[in-house]
Parts: structure tokens; sequence; C-alpha cells
């Protein structure tokens, strides 16, 4: 994905220096992105580093590092924070998390590992979602550690697929959600396994006719989380997006920008912060030529 945001700035031009600003601007004195009311949080410190690292901007590892130190090996932190923690220690190179520190991350993480095989934010969940594995499985990748037992995951991920051929985050629903369906076509992608071409028909439907991907069939307006996602899954699947598409979606991420820097998350949407500007990014990214 960040490879992908990279491309951004080619689509971006002369803004580019604007969302780079705002990116910095979500640091707090001690190293800490923001969240949306402007509290530390690890889960939006992940996408301040990451979008400035699309932009190839400096971030301060000492100082950002010191945060992440402040939390030690997570034993305060939920499954979400968890990978969050682990995906900025991989943000922050040259500084390295020792092996013993992978060790407990990863072990805190396993605690969350189901009986189907995937992963739950909930300790002691019977069930898997799609959701769950996407964060292990980056957690693993970040940490550069092998995740055990790969294939007892795509087992979770076959009891949440939906009979309109997608994937939803829970068993035994009808229809699929978009998030959902990009997170597993993306793990699928990443364990080089195969996926059905209708599954890509099935995201190409949740084109919002003025741009942009609907979360769900029935969702009443598009999402820039969505559609990044979708255009990240579907570039897993190596599905051209068609051109009308292309130009509708681009039109639909311009009208969530705004002179400060930061993408809003949809039309309805009155805040700004770091991980929907990061999506942002990887959408331009994704439809950059």
């Amino acid at each position: 994905m960040l490879q992908v945001a990279r491309l951004a700035p080619k689509l971006l031009g002369e803004s580019t220096p604007l969302v780079e600003a705002f990116l910095q601007s979500q640091f707090t004195q001690d190293g800490a992105g923001c969240d949306r009311v402007g509290r530390p949080d690890l889960y939006y410190t992940i996408f301040a580093l990451a979008g400035l690292h699309a932009l190839q901007q400096p971030v301060d590892t000492e100082r950002t590092g010191g945060f992440l130190r402040s939390f030690d090996d997570g034993q305060s932190l939920d499954f979400v924070h968890l990978g969050a923690l682990a995906r900025c220690w991989a943000a922050l190179e040259p500084l390295k998390p020792s092996e013993t520190l992978k060790d407990a991350l990863l072990a805190r993480l396993e605690a969350h590992r189901c009986p189907d095989g995937g992963y739950e934010a909930e300790l002691g969940a019977p069930h898997g979602n799609a959701y769950g594995c996407f964060v292990a499985l980056g957690a693993y990748q970040d940490l550069a550690r092998p995740q055990p037992d790969p294939l007892r995951m795509v087992q979770c991920l076959k009891f949440l697929e939906t009979p309109d051929g997608a994937w939803a985050n829970a068993r035994g629903l009808k229809l699929g959600s978009t998030n959902a369906t990009a997170a597993a076509v993306t793990l699928l992608q990443q364990l080089n396994l195969p996926i059905h071409p209708a599954v890509g028909d099935w995201l190409l439907a949740r084109l919002h006719p003025q741009g942009g991907f609907l979360a769900m069939p029935s969702a009443p307006l598009p999402d820039l989380l969505s559609t990044a996602t979708t255009l990240h899954a579907l570039a897993c699947m190596e599905v051209d997006l068609p051109n009308e598409a292309r130009e509708k979606c681009l039109d639909f991420i311009d009208s969530l920008w705004t002179n400060e820097g930061g993408f809003h998350g949809h039309w309805a949407d009155e805040a700004l912060d770091a991980e929907y500007t990061f999506y942002g990014l990887l959408a331009l990214g994704h439809l950059t030529r």
C-alpha cells in the first residue's frame, strides 16, 4: 500500500506541500499521531507516519520512538492497538524493536486467535473476522515473522463468504461488505491463493454514480476508506478500472480534499484526520497512470 501511495503526488501536483504540512501537524510534541479530536493515539500514528513516508517527508523517529516505548510490550493495549504498535515500529527504521519485544507483541496478538483459525478483537471469541485476520497478518509481516498456520486463517475466511459472491465481517450474513471483501482479497493475494474473478465484478458494482465506492450495497453515500480499499483489491486482482469510473473516482476524491491539506472521509464528514488523508493518498496512487 505504501508503494502505491507514493504515486499520489503525480496527481496532487502543487497541492502536495499542503498535504505534507497537514500530516506534520497531526503529531503532538511527544511524537504521537492525533485522533479526530487531537488526542494521542497509536492507531492514528500509523497513518500519520505512513502518509509522511508516502510523500517522502522526514519523520522524527527518536521522538515517536519514545512514544512507542511508553507502551512497553503492549500489555495495556487492545487487539487493534497491538497491531498498530507493531506497524508503527515497522515504520520507524532505523529504530527496530528487539526480538524480545516482537515475541511479546505477537504472543499477545496470537491470544486473539479463534478456534476457527481467524482473529477477533474480543478474547475468547469462537469465530474470527476478516478485519481481525488483516490486522494479524499485517503485524506478522511488519515484525518480519512468519505467521503460524496461515491456512487456518483461510478456513476462517471461507465461513465469511456471502451468497452474493463477496465476504462479510461476521458469519451468516447474506450480503457482503466492501471492506471485508477487500481485506479478504488482500489476504488471499498475500498468501498466493486464487480469487474468483466474480469478486472483481462485485466490487466494481459498488461504484456510486458520482464516483467513489460504497461500503455496502445499501450504503447511502460512498466513502474514502471503501474507495481506497476497493481500488487496492482490484489492483491485487489485476482488474482494470474503466476510464469513466476512474474519472468519477478522481472527482469524488477531489470533492473530499480541502486547502487545509487533509481529506474528509465522506461528503457528510466535517472532520479531518491522518487516517482518511492516507486513504486519499492510497486512492490517488491507484488512480495514477
